[in-house]
């Protein structure tokens, strides 16, 4: 996950909710595109606290081609990126302007558990919070769900530094 300012204003207070992000903010939050940006849309951002990812699962997606043949499944790991995908926006809107110029790195995922499989025609509903920050160490679970069933979950950690400049 990599990530540039998408707040321009003053830092959010903690719990301030944002409404919607919708896919053009979330462009300028994170570095993922297309085939790997795996959300669309974030709503219900509670600064500092929590976030829902969206992801219409659409059988036009690439990976389906090969994940499976004849039945076509999401792959866990992609599941487990739109989390994360969905924490960078969270970390971002909660940092606002501080989050120019870094990065947030993955660091660890922690019981990840398939419940079912997510199909075309699926929306993910990727449910994240904070569980806490110390320093640019920041710890999140996640749920995704369909229909309100829960598909899959994990606890992750990633780290937030500052983007390295190229040679």
């Amino acid at each position: 996950m990599e990530s540039t300012p998408i707040n321009t204003q003053d830092k959010p207070a903690a719990g301030e909710t944002v409404e919607v992000v919708d896919i053009a903010r979330i462009l300028r939050a994170i570095p993922h595109r297309y085939p790997f940006l795996m959300i669309d849309r974030v709503v219900d951002v509670v600064c500092n606290q929590s976030a829902i990812g969206i992801k219409n699962v659409s059988a036009n997606e690439n990976f389906f081609q090969g994940h499976f043949p004849g039945h076509p499944v999401m792959p866990g790991v992609l599941i487990i990126e739109a989390m994360a995908q969905t924490a960078a926006v969270l970390v971002v809107e909660t940092l606002g302007p501080d989050a120019a110029g870094r990065v947030v790195y993955f660091m660890s995922v922690e019981g990840a558990k398939f419940r079912r499989p997510v199909q075309p025609g699926d929306q993910l509903r990727i449910h994240v919070t904070k569980e806490r920050n110390r320093g640019n160490v920041w710890k999140f679970s996640a749920v995704a769900r369909v229909d309100g069933v829960s598909v899959a979950e994990a606890t992750y950690a990633a780290m937030i530094m500052d983007r390295a400049t190229e040679a």
